[in-house]
């Protein structure tokens, strides 16, 4: 995470609920050779405890799950690439400007029994949020073609121990340069959700 602490004075409950809403990480874990990366949409609980997922049985990460593992969770949002010339103030310098959430713990296989409730729980998580269409279920699948697609995959866990977030969007600048510099980014940005992180430029303090 960032060192600077003005970039990182959001709660805890703020990061795990733009954690939830985002819904999409990259898994990282050691592996026996190197570090092993898996891009995986996930369901956080509302305490931001417990982090549910899937992975391909193919993936060498379920390998490296033969006992716990530790593991991190990196949650990226709106990023943007800001030009010091956004600013209007002389001696600046280009920067990037982002938010990112690291969720820390233990990773672990979860049992096969619940992977039916767990995928449930995830389409319902992100399906909820596009009403009013009918939420999508796995029943639609049919039986037999449900449990020949949950056999190529397999539940995994990390129970979150740790949650880090740093919001970098030029707190450390003044207000006027700040909300200067999200104008340009509105009309020019550089990036991911520009829209968005220019507005979380013009909240920020």
């Amino acid at each position: 995470m960032h060192p600077n602490s003005i970039f990182r004075q959001h709660t805890r409950e703020d990061n795990v609920a733009f954690a939830r809403r985002r819904g999409f990480g990259t898994l990282t874990l050691s592996g026996p050779e190197d570090l092993l990366l898996s891009h995986i949409p996930f369901y956080l609980d509302a305490e931001g405890t417990r982090l549910e997922a899937h992975i391909a049985r193919s993936n060498p990460i379920v390998q490296a799950l033969a006992s716990d593992a530790r593991a991190v969770v990196s949650v990226v949002g709106p990023d943007g690439y800001v030009s010091p010339d956004w600013y209007g103030d002389e001696g600046q310098v280009p920067t990037w400007n982002y938010v990112a959430v690291h969720l820390r713990g233990v990773v672990r296989r979860a049992p096969q029994d619940g992977l039916r409730d767990h995928l449930d729980r995830l389409s319902s998580h992100f399906e909820s949020r596009l009403a009013p269409k009918p939420v999508w279920q796995t029943d639609k699948l049919g039986p037999e073609k449900l449990a020949k697609l949950m056999t190529l995959i397999v539940p995994i866990e990390l129970q979150v121990e740790k949650v880090d977030g740093t919001w970098k969007l030029n707190q450390n600048k003044s207000e006027v340069t700040r909300v200067r510099a999200a104008a340009h980014m509105d009309a020019a940005g550089l990036g991911q959700e520009v829209a968005a992180l220019s507005d979380l430029m013009r909240g920020a303090r």
